[in-house]
């Protein structure tokens, strides 16, 4: 148990005062002061003129189900691209986790990546060009690509393998009037810095910004950095059948996909959908649990891939999901891998 006294406060006097008492009452006047006393860059007119936003969900296909995700900066259109590009490869064909399915799952994992890393930030800093990256037209050329055997470049510039970010929360939630939410909320990273008094840490997501100029991501006043978060909702026929999402970091996306098509293409129940064995491709090298069979591994090293083994079973996101049954009925589950649970009330 953990007894924080001075965030109850807080919550107290939000709860009492309503949200314009962080945002420019008591509690900003405070950030505002520590700020100062210690060199920090936030300000009062920063936490006053902070607004948010609100947008359609960005949409996208798969085969026959219509899919609803995230916008710019969110991570919801690299799991458009590489849904649409995978929905031209026979996936059931190939064989799930299969040396074949890895390379194609990846390749599409890695073009995914380097056009994320090339045009995707803030739109209202940068120019994303949302529809060529959602256009099914262009995920066929990537499609025909890789079945040429053309192989994406893509630098690795952090370790594979790293911890994911115990910072993430996913909720997934059908209520008995239909009512649906998918909601992926993020800290990001902790700074480890408390202003005295207030009981919450600030969070640290300035770092995910890239410190190169003159990219989409680089980091800038009032800029909403990149997220890989992509909280989503499937629909056939106009009918809701899935409501996906996950924490995990850079690897959000890579998760939500592989659950998306293990419950959609293969016709997995939503458990097995969620802790089948994951695997990730965000550079040139394959990233994989190590309930991927070695000689599926080994296969792909001869193919000229870097394979990159995690020592656990589970891993590259804790997916938690709903899926719709075919008698109407929702089922539920959550990556047993990690903390998070599925829970009918």
């Amino acid at each position: 148990r953990l007894d924080n006294p001075d965030m109850a406060r807080t919550l107290r006097l939000i709860a009492r005062e309503g949200a314009d008492v962080f945002y420019s009452g008591e509690i900003a006047e405070r950030i505002d002061a520590d700020m100062k006393a210690n060199g920090g860059l936030l300000s009062l007119e920063d936490l006053r003129s902070y607004r948010t936003t609100h947008v359609e969900p960005l949409w996208g296909g798969f085969h026959d189900w219509r899919v609803a995700s995230n916008h710019p900066p969110g991570g919801g259109i690299m799991l458009i691209e590489m849904l649409q590009i995978l929905q031209n490869f026979d996936l059931v064909g190939l064989g799930h986790n299969s040396a074949d399915y890895l390379q194609v799952v990846c390749e599409a994992m890695k073009q995914a990546t380097s056009d994320k890393d090339n045009f995707v930030g803030d739109p209202a800093f940068f120019d994303v060009p949302i529809g060529r990256l959602t256009d099914p037209a262009y995920a066929r050329r990537i499609a025909d690509r890789i079945k040429a055997g053309e192989k994406a470049h893509v630098e690795r510039f952090e370790a594979g393998g790293q911890a994911e970010s115990k910072n993430t929360t996913q909720v997934s939630v059908v209520d008995a009037e239909g009512n649906i939410v998918s909601m992926t909320h993020s800290l990001g990273m902790p700074s480890g810095v408390i202003t005295e008094g207030l009981g919450f840490m600030y969070n640290g997501c300035m770092a995910v910004f890239d410190p190169r100029p003159g990219r989409a991501n680089s980091i800038a006043p009032g800029k909403a950095r990149f997220s890989s978060v992509c909280p989503s909702i499937v629909f056939k026929a106009g009918d809701p059948c899935l409501v996906v999402g996950a924490p995990g970091g850079t690897q959000i996306a890579m998760g939500v996909l592989q659950a998306t098509v293990n419950a959609l293409a293969f016709d997995m129940p939503i458990l097995e959908a969620i802790s089948a064995p994951r695997f990730s491709s965000t550079s040139n090298a394959i990233d994989v649990s190590n309930r991927i069979p070695r000689f599926v591994t080994r296969e792909l090293e001869g193919r000229g891939y870097e394979i990159v083994r995690s020592p656990f079973g589970f891993g590259f996101a804790a997916v938690h999901g709903l899926k719709r049954n075919a008698d109407g009925s929702w089922s539920g589950a959550a990556d047993p891998g990690h903390d998070g649970t599925a829970l009918g009330v």
